[in-house]
C-alpha cells in the first residue's frame, strides 16, 4: 500500500501566531504587571514583619470589620496593576505598527501570506484580551497571597477573625473580570487612535498621539469658549465606571454584585459610539499598513 498525502493544507492559525509573536517580542505585556504584583507582595511581607511598630489592633476583629478592611485591601492591591497594564497597553499600541516600519521588519512580515487585516486585528487582541487576562491573573494571585499572609499575621498576634472566610472571593473575582472587560471596551477608541498614529507617524509617535487632541481642545476653547472635547476625553478615560457600576461615591467603592449595571453598560451611547470610532481608527490603521512603507 502506498501512503496517501492529504491535499488539504494544514491550518496555519494566523491570528494565533500573530499573538504569539507579539508576546515573544513584547515581554513587558506580562512581565510589567507581574513585577508590580510581586513588589506589592514583598511590600506587604515587609510591612507585616514590622507589624507591631505601626499597627495596633485591640480585641477581636469582627467579621464585618474584617470584610470591610480586607475588601479595601483587595481594591488597593488591584489599582497599581491596572494602572501598569494601561500604561503597557498605551505604549504597545503606539509602538506596534511603528516599530516594524522603523526596523524594516515589515518587509519580511509582508512577504508572509498573512493579510494586513489579520495582522492588525491580531495585534489588537493584546490590549483587548491578553492584557486584561494577564491583569486579572496577576491581581487575583497577588490578592490571595496577600490575604494568606494577613491571615497568618493576625493568627500570630492572637486575632481570631476568620480572615479568609470573610472575604467574598467569588463576588470579587466576578466583579474584577467584569470591570476589566468593561474597561477594555470603553477604551477601544483610545486604543484605535494609538494604532492609527502608530501606522501613520514617521517619528515622535507620542507627540502625534498627544498634540492633535490637545490642539482640538485649545482651538475649541479660543474659538468657541467651550470645552466639550475636553470633557469628552475625560469621560473616555473614567466614564466606564459610571456606565458599568452604580457608583455613588467612587472613593468608597466596594466590590458588590448589586453595584454592577451591565444593562446600563451595553445600552450606553458612549460605549457604542466609542466602538464605532474605534472601528474607523482600526480600518485606517489597516489601510495605512497596507500602503505605508518603512520609515
Amino acid at each position: 500500500m502506498t501512503d496517501t498525502v492529504s491535499t488539504f493544507p494544514a491550518a496555519t492559525r494566523p491570528i494565533y501566531w500573530t499573538v504569539r509573536r507579539e508576546l515573544w517580542e513584547n515581554r513587558s505585556i506580562y512581565l510589567a504587571p507581574a513585577i508590580v504584583g510581586l513588589l506589592e507582595v514583598l511590600g506587604i511581607v515587609i510591612s507585616a514583619l514590622r507589624f507591631p511598630d505601626h499597627v495596633q489592633i485591640d480585641g477581636e476583629l469582627s467579621g464585618d470589620r474584617a470584610q470591610a478592611v480586607l475588601g479595601a485591601i483587595y481594591g488597593a492591591l488591584g489599582m497599581p496593576v491596572v494602572v501598569t497594564a494601561l500604561i503597557v497597553a498605551a505604549f504597545y499600541c503606539l509602538d506596534t505598527l511603528y516599530s516594524e516600519r522603523r526596523d524594516r521588519s515589515i518587509l519580511f512580515w509582508k512577504s508572509l501570506p498573512v493579510s494586513d487585516t489579520v495582522t492588525v486585528l491580531g495585534k489588537a487582541l493584546i490590549p483587548f484580551v491578553i492584557l486584561p487576562v494577564v491583569t486579572f491573573a496577576v491581581i487575583s494571585i497577588t490578592q490571595i497571597v496577600t490575604l494568606s499572609v494577613s491571615a497568618l499575621i493576625l493568627k500570630f498576634y492572637g486575632l481570631s477573625a476568620p480572615v479568609l472566610s470573610t472575604v467574598p472571593f467569588a463576588t470579587i473575582t466576578l466583579t474584577l473580570a467584569y470591570a476589566l472587560a468593561a474597561m477594555a471596551l470603553w477604551y477601544a477608541p483610545l486604543y484605535g487612535w494609538l494604532f492609527l498614529v502608530s501606522a501613520f507617524a514617521r517619528r515622535k509617535t507620542i507627540l502625534w498621539a498627544l498634540l492633535p487632541p490637545l490642539g482640538v481642545c485649545v482651538v475649541e476653547k479660543f474659538a468657541f469658549d467651550t470645552d466639550h472635547f475636553y470633557h469628552l476625553l475625560g469621560d473616555r478615560f473614567l466614564g466606564f465606571l459610571g456606565a458599568a457600576f452604580n457608583v455613588e461615591n467612587p472613593e468608597r467603592f466596594q466590590f458588590s454584585l448589586d453595584r454592577m449595571t451591565p444593562l446600563d453598560l451595553v445600552s450606553a451611547g458612549g460605549l457604542w459610539g466609542g466602538l464605532a470610532v474605534a472601528a474607523l481608527f482600526f480600518f485606517g490603521a489597516i489601510q495605512l499598513r497596507r500602503y505605508r512603507g518603512p520609515v
